[in-house]
């Protein structure tokens, strides 16, 4: 990544204080302004406070503060100077920006009928998460996700912070492009938080592969059907299962002939087994693998690749990929 992207998040009066930031851009996780408060910068997993001079210091005292100016200055810039432009995007509390880069937003929410939000006035608190794309993640893990050339229906579970989101990326883009263990496929991904494709005006920022359709910020349950109605995918891909409508949603799409590629957070297949709307999916044997992503010393890591008897694969030695 350029140093140049991430200075151009900012309007030219900030960027001089983020030139020795943005040079470290490789390392850098997020950044978060936050009205009156010190600025914060999290790089390597590890939180630091950004001085006045560009330095960063693990001394809060040291800390730039934002300013009210400054979170308007940099909003109004990343949305072009016509934040009434970006009112859908503002309304579901995050935007993406050119690199795929996603800052979520936070102020005032205004409510229309039945609680619905319909905007969100006086931002004063933004976090800007830095888009880290990471090719060749998912490679060790492809020989046990297929059968004689067919994809199997596979869940990524995976704790906060192991890149769960990276690896289905990278899973989505091996399965589009086609490999040594099967041809490439139509892949339909349902983006609901713009995280996966990282699409910046309907135009992914991240390498999703050639035979790849995005439907952008649409919840996942109505988006897999729309895809299957309109794009005729072969593999439906979709982040965080979370309801028992996305459940629904995935039985359907199985009766129509689609593979599944989903992630959910937890920590073992036992945790995700207890989520109620999770239960009949383990019981049914609806996934074939089953993914386990965890952390040793600081370090992402697949601990195993289970079949749809929860069994691990034979073969298989835990990978490190991040």
């Amino acid at each position: 990544m350029q140093k140049e992207e991430i200075l151009h998040i900012f309007p030219d009066f900030m960027r001089s204080a983020w030139e020795k930031v943005a040079k470290r851009a490789d390392d850098l996780q997020e950044i978060r302004l936050r009205v009156n408060q010190p600025v914060t910068v999290l790089m390597n997993n590890r939180e630091w406070f950004l001085k006045e001079s560009g330095d960063v210091s693990e001394e809060v005292a040291e800390a730039m503060i934002s300013s009210e100016k400054e979170l308007e200055a940099v909003l109004t810039h990343v949305c072009h100077y016509s934040i009434y432009a970006f009112a859908d995007e503002i309304r579901q509390g995050f935007m993406t920006i050119p690199g795929g880069h996603r800052i979520g937003l936070c102020g005032q929410v205004i409510l229309e009928e039945h609680n619905r939000i319909r905007n969100i006035k006086y931002i004063r608190y933004l976090n800007i998460r830095i888009a880290h794309e990471v090719k060749g993640v998912s490679d060790k893990a492809l020989p046990f996700l297929y059968d004689n050339g067919e994809i199997l229906n596979t869940l990524i579970i995976s704790p906060p912070g192991c890149g769960k989101t990276t690896m289905l990326r990278d899973l989505v883009r091996n399965f589009s492009e086609g490999n040594s263990y099967g041809k490439g496929r139509n892949v339909g991904v349902v983006d609901e938080r713009s995280e996966i494709a990282g699409s910046y005006l309907g135009v992914p920022q991240n390498d999703i592969g050639i035979r790849t359709d995005v439907l952008d910020a649409c919840p996942k349950c109505e988006g897999m059907m729309m895809l299957i109605r309109s794009m005729a995918p072969e593999v439906l891909a979709v982040d965080e299962l979370g309801s028992i409508q996305d459940i629904e949603a995935m039985h359907n799409a199985i009766r129509c002939g689609c593979k599944l590629l989903a992630t959910i957070h937890g920590f073992s297949i036992e945790e995700v087994s207890g989520k109620d709307y999770m239960k009949n999916v383990i019981k049914e044997q609806l996934f074939e693998r089953y993914m386990l992503l965890g952390k040793k010393n600081n370090t992402c890591n697949i601990i195993g690749i289970y079949d749809k008897e929860r069994i691990l694969c034979s073969n298989w030695q835990e990978s490190s990929y991040l």
